[in-house]
């Protein structure tokens, strides 16, 4: 089944003036419980695809579907709602609120979606357990190590119980052992719960791990290897 679908996505920034195309009619389609890998050269349009994927950004053409969901003809406010209850997002600067705790960081998606306090402890206790930070439950990010910090992020994105996971460079600030504890993660969510794990990234580390990678080369796809 598919849970991302997108047909012609253009993105075409300075229409008015001199165009630059950063996407250029791409056509993909990722199926339920694919690790795959958006690789490219910098300016190649991988960010902004999975930005328009994510409802974080429209395309000037082309469709975008999510769970056979056209996203592109959301409104503002659904589609804040839409990326709530079905996209998980880790970034490459982690995005954590540094006066939050790990676990208030974890649950704060779920506070958005109005879970109980009963489902939202019994949640962040899962995630946290299944990251290795069980007892960083009440550390803030600041006494967080980058790894460790990536893995809680891990962990937010995962908390609201998404259709897939978009990863932006999510190994760019990390170390190799963090970078490695991090695709171990990943990939045993990806096999134990099926989740999809789509990324944007230029290291190499990610690329071995990926079951499919996807080339991007001046906003077109010039490649689509799968390795299942």
């Amino acid at each position: 089944m598919d849970v991302i679908k997108t047909q012609g996505v253009t993105k075409v920034y300075n229409p008015d003036k001199i165009p630059v195309y950063a996407l250029n009619g791409v056509d993909i389609n990722i199926e339920q419980g694919e690790f795959t890998a958006i690789v490219g050269p910098s300016g190649s349009g991988k960010t902004t695809l999975l930005n328009i994927i994510g409802g974080l950004d429209r395309p000037s053409d082309g469709e975008v579907f999510v769970g056979g969901q056209d996203i592109s003809q959301l409104s503002d406010n659904q589609l804040i709602d839409f990326r709530k209850e079905y996209i998980g997002f880790v970034f490459q600067a982690y995005n954590l609120i540094p006066v939050l705790t790990a676990k208030e960081n974890v649950e704060f998606v779920m506070l958005l979606q109005k879970r109980s306090k009963e489902e939202r402890d019994q949640r962040v206790k899962e995630l946290m357990d299944s990251v290795g930070l069980s007892d960083k439950l009440d550390s803030r990010p600041a006494q967080l190590s980058g790894g460790q910090q990536q893995r809680v992020a891990v962990a937010r994105a995962l908390a609201p119980k998404p259709t897939f996971i978009l990863a932006d460079e999510p190994t760019a600030n990390l170390d190799s052992k963090s970078t490695e504890n991090l695709l171990d993660i990943m990939a045993r969510l990806n096999k134990e719960e099926n989740m999809t794990f789509v990324f944007s990234t230029h290291d190499q580390r990610v690329i071995d791990r990926a079951r499919r990678v996807v080339t991007l080369v001046d906003g077109k796809i010039s490649h689509d290897e799968r390795r299942d």
